[in-house]
Order: C-alpha cells, then sequence, then structure tokens
C-alpha cells in the first residue's frame, strides 16, 4: 500500500527539505502552499503533486479536503504535515507587537497557523482513521518565550499549536492516530531575520543555526512506526536554546 503524505508550506525551507526526506524514504508526497506552484520545487512529480490552496479562506477547508482524497490512488493518507505558516513584520521587517497589530493581522495568522489546521484534520479524519496516520504540527520556539524576531500574533498561535496538538493526540489516538509537534528554533532558512548570528552566538550552546534537513528528518521519525508510541508530545529541534 502506498503511503501519502499531504504537506502545507512545501515551497521552500524546512517544507522543501521534509518532502526530499520523505520521497527519498518511499512516500508520495502531496504538497499545498497558496501559490499555484514554484519553479523552485524540483523534485519529481513536484507540479502533479501540488494543490494551490490559501489556507487563511476557511470555507475553502473541505474543497481542499476533497482533492487531497481524489489523489490517494492506490494508496493511504499515512501522514499530515501542517508545516504552512506565516509571520507578518512590520516596517523594516520589524516585529509586530499587539499595539501594532489589527484584526486583519489577528485573523489571518490564526485562520492559517493554527484554526485551518483543526478544520483539514476534522476533514481527513476518515482517511487518518484507515491508515492509523501520524499528525505533525511545526510549532515554534515563539510559542513558548518572547522571541526578538516573531510577533505576538505568531507567537500566540504557535502557542495555541502546541494546546491543538495535544487535543488531537487526546481526542483521537483512541482512533490510532497519533498527534505530535516539532518545535524548531533557529534554523538556517531564506527567511532568516537579521541579528540572527548574533542570538545564536548569545543563546544557542552548540554555536550554530540548524539546518532544514535536521528538522526534516525528525518529522519523517514522527511519521513512522519507529515513533509508535510517540503522541502528543512537542520535541524542541533548537541546540539547547531554552534559557
Amino acid at each position: 500500500m502506498l503511503k501519502y503524505c499531504l504537506l502545507t508550506g512545501a515551497s521552500r525551507g524546512i517544507g522543501h527539505a521534509t518532502v526530499k526526506v520523505l520521497q527519498a524514504e518511499g512516500w508520495r508526497v502531496l504538497t499545498v502552499s497558496r501559490q499555484s506552484f514554484s519553479d523552485e520545487c524540483r523534485w519529481p512529480m513536484a507540479r502533479e503533486s501540488h494543490i494551490q490552496a490559501d489556507l487563511a479562506d476557511l470555507a475553502a477547508i473541505p474543497a481542499l479536503a476533497a482533492e487531497v482524497r481524489s489523489r490517494l490512488a492506490g494508496g493511504q493518507l499515512a501522514a499530515l504535515v501542517n508545516n504552512a505558516g506565516i509571520s507578518p513584520k512590520g516596517k523594516g521587517g520589524g516585529r509586530l507587537g499587539v499595539s501594532q497589530t489589527g484584526v486583519d493581522i489577528w485573523s489571518q495568522v490564526l485562520n492559517v497557523n493554527l484554526v485551518s489546521i483543526a478544520l483539514l484534520v476534522r476533514e481527513l479524519l476518515p482517511e487518518l482513521t484507515l491508515a492509523k496516520g501520524s499528525i505533525v504540527n511545526v510549532t515554534s520556539i515563539a510559542g513558548s518565550r518572547v522571541h526578538p524576531f516573531a510577533g505576538t500574533a505568531y507567537a500566540a498561535s504557535k502557542a495555541g499549536l502546541a494546546a491543538l496538538t495535544r487535543e488531537l493526540a487526546h481526542e483521537f489516538g483512541p482512533r490510532g492516530v497519533r498527534a505530535n509537534a516539532i518545535s524548531p528554533g533557529e534554523i538556517s532558512t531564506s527567511i532568516v531575520s537579521p541579528g540572527t548570528d548574533g542570538l545564536v552566538q548569545r543563546e544557542v550552546p552548540l554555536q550554530r543555526l540548524g539546518t532544514a534537513e535536521e528538522v526534516a528528518r525528525t518529522i519523517h521519525f514522527l511519521c513512522t512506526d519507529a515513533a509508535a508510541y510517540i503522541n502528543g508530545a512537542e520535541i524542541h529541534i533548537n541546540g539547547g536554546q531554552h534559557a
């Protein structure tokens, strides 16, 4: 039986690396992003496996789930990796605090980073149950501490996602569906904020950025039988950046 993974936010960074790791391990990967397709996604069947959807539009979630079902030919949805996330910035890339964050930003960030995930799980629960599948949510170090670059809405959404992960694990564990989260710290991607190098030297005991592939391999582990008794966990991938 073919193993399918649905992965949101695949066009760069952690999502990009996760597709490559999963494919190397024999998975079929369906990807979701707001863009129609990115030419940077140079892996086998990339264009044919892509689904365009805006997760901020909650009314469109049922249609997204239906499209996923239509593509599971000869296989099962063995994993759902919720990696898509947005972190709006202020002028000059500055951090947005409560006083700078209006209702539109709150709605967009919470819809993409939190609410859409709950709705997508609900829609795809029959498929995940059939496969005894694994849900992996990508939270953030900003969900458990004030971060110099991540804004308030982003931080609140990631803290909420950690709580949602525990709720999913509790509710759907009896069906054989596991839910876990990975919480990255400072990871080397194309959207690293200015000043990150200094933060790494001050706060990360390993004295380096993490790599997207290191995060991707942890995601893959949580999708496999090697993690069969891990449920409701949040794995911190931050080089020891806990202070």
